[in-house]
């Protein structure tokens, strides 16, 4: 059966019937609010795209390596397993790297190595020339003494630094002058955005607005603009929004490509180079084998994005220098999605997906808005230290830690479904744990904080939720706050009552009612004669937001706990009422 006569056996559908089907089946409720998805950058995205959606889009036509690059910088599928070296002596570093290149890295970035002079560089580089390597903290002195050393003894595999080319301009265009042929001296690092709780607009905006500053700057100091834009490669974060990481990738591609073109550059000079890294802002150090899962679906946003070369994180490096096995799941993360997976045969996989292609020409379009309000605020440089872009970054800040503290943003592990079990202190670097901006921060904090009161010989507080009356309501309401109180680490013990004796005879430190509305008036009332009767003085809450909150108070009933609580701030109040301190 030939495709043709295959695909006539399912008859098209229009638009209007598919809408049809789906006003029915939302039974008259708002078709706005229940399907439209109102984005933190800002955009609308429908439940569903069809070919109407992006026959008006531009580049559709084009394949990977075609500009502007949205498909992939190259004509070929593949990207670079990049390795990041944490250590500071280059004989160790080197030790290391050449460890990792041995069990699959294909790329070496060296984070803090100490290079003092060309001797330091030949042992880093030794065993290592076949390999691309990145020194993320050279400064002018290591630049210098890389140039010298790729002059007197290239090598096949090219050398990137994360030299910041804004922070010394004049010395950025004479390095541009001068370097040699496989170095790549500039980093433009949008990742610090990412962390810093930019959306993915802001994170490719703010990073082409440095990008075009950095091309003007070289521009006014006559140097040519095909050999600005090659000397300078991109980073950016890969959080957990699968699909809007792919298409911020692609989008950035396409708006670095336009700007180059507007300067003047060749086409085939504006090909953006990118490294990816897995983001660290999502990263937990409760539950932390979550991370392992978090990394690798950023990993795959970022293969399907069509980056150069990815760093996937050790899933503990947000609490403790990571191991060697913390290191090889990493590293084998990105193994087998190339050889298992097979996400390397195929260059943008994601192409012709409607939903995905609507969603990077939408990215792209509010990147470059992002670029030109910065260009408006008086450039990069400016705007950065008027505190522009920090005035935006922190309002979208703002709004994800809001999401995140309500729960609406959901962490498993921690601001839900936390396992009250689990003991974090002893495996934790403060600062480690301190040193970068993370989203659950707040949360940890919360639970470390019990578990330094229990580490100094005091009790764990225990919550007993108290089931009565209604089957239904009670569950309900028991596992609500039974997941509630674990992320402060309390521990909660779930029991039946129908006797209130039975339950004013529980040995807690707190009871939570949990009834249904219409009968916690008279069960408190009974609770709270029952335990003034037997002289103790437990805190009693209820499990919900009932009219009779008032009547509730009068009862002795001393909070509540329901969806609309700030759990920030009612565990911390109960933390402090039972005696734990920061």
């Amino acid at each position: 059966m030939s495709t043709h006569n295959l695909l006539q056996e399912f008859p098209s559908v229009s638009t209007q019937a598919w809408e049809e089907i789906i006003q029915k089946d939302l039974k008259g409720a708002d078709y706005v609010r229940k399907l439209i998805w109102q984005t933190d950058e800002g955009l609308r995205i429908k439940p569903y795209y069809r070919a109407e959606d992006a026959k008006d889009l531009q580049y559709l036509d084009t394949a990977p390596g075609d500009f502007p690059y949205l498909r992939g910088a190259q004509s070929t599928a593949g990207w670079r397993i990049c390795e990041e070296i944490d250590t500071v002596d280059p004989e160790e570093a080197n030790r290391a790297a050449c460890s990792a290149v041995a069990a699959g890295a294909e790329e070496i970035a060296f984070l803090n190595v100490a290079i003092e002079d060309a001797s330091d560089l030949e042992i880093l580089d030794a065993n290592l020339r076949e390999i691309p390597v990145h020194l993320e903290n050279a400064a002018e002195p290591q630049l210098r003494l890389v140039i010298d050393r790729l002059k007197k003894r290239p090598r096949p595999a090219p050398i990137s630094t994360g030299w910041n080319p804004l922070s010394n301009l004049d010395l950025s265009a004479e390095t541009i002058r001068i370097a040699p042929l496989g170095l790549v001296p500039f980093t433009i690092c949008g990742a610090v955005f990412e962390e810093s709780g930019a959306t993915a607009t802001e994170e490719a905006g703010f990073t082409l607005a440095a990008g075009v500053e950095f091309m003007a700057e070289m521009q006014s100091r006559k140097t040519e603009v095909d050999r600005a834009a090659a000397s300078v490669r991109f980073s950016f974060a890969i959080g957990s929004n699968f699909f809007f990481e792919i298409a911020k990738l692609r989008a950035f591609r396409l708006v670095w490509a336009r700007a180059v073109d507007a300067f003047g550059g060749e086409r085939g000079c504006a090909r953006a180079h990118i490294h990816a890294r897995t983001s660290r802002w999502n990263k937990t150090v409760y539950d932390p084998h979550i991370n392992i899962l978090r990394a690798t679906t950023e990993a795959m946003s970022a293969v399907l994005g069509g980056a150069d070369s990815i760093s996937v994180a050790p899933f503990d490096e947000c609490y403790k220098a990571p191991d060697e096995a913390s290191r090889r799941l990493a590293r084998n993360t990105q193994i087998l999605l190339k050889e298992e997976a097979l996400l390397s045969q195929v260059g943008d996989a994601g192409g012709g997906s409607y939903y995905l292609e609507v969603l990077t020409d939408s990215i792209a379009q509010e990147a470059w808005k992002s670029m030109q309000g910065v260009e408006v605020a008086g450039g990069f440089r400016k705007a950065h230290a008027e505190e522009y872009i920090e005035y935006l970054l922190e309002r979208s800040r703002t709004a994800k830690e809001k999401a995140i503290t309500s729960r609406g943003r959901v962490f498993a592990g921690t601001n839900k479904f936390a396992n009250p079990s689990e003991r974090a202190l002893d495996r934790i670097d403060p600062a480690r744990i301190d040193s970068r901006r993370r989203g659950t921060t707040i949360y940890e904090q919360l639970r470390l904080r019990t578990e330094a009161h229990v580490a100094k010989g005091c009790k764990c507080p225990r919550v007993l939720l108290a089931e009565i009356g209604d089957a239904k309501m009670r569950t309900a309401r028991s596992g609500f706050a039974a997941d509630f109180f674990a992320c402060a680490g309390f521990e909660t013990v779930t029991q039946q009552f129908s006797r209130i004796e039975d339950m004013a005879a529980i040995d807690a430190d707190l009871i939570v009612l949990c009834s249904s509305d219409a009968e916690y008036l008279g069960v408190a009332n009974l609770l709270s004669t029952e335990l003034q009767s037997r002289g103790r003085d437990i805190p009693v809450l209820v499990a919900g937001s009932p009219e009779t909150k008032e009547h509730l108070q009068a009862a002795g009933v001393a909070d509540f706990v329901h969806l609309r609580s700030n759990p920030i701030e009612l565990l911390s109040k109960w933390q402090q009422r039972l005696g734990i301190k920061d």
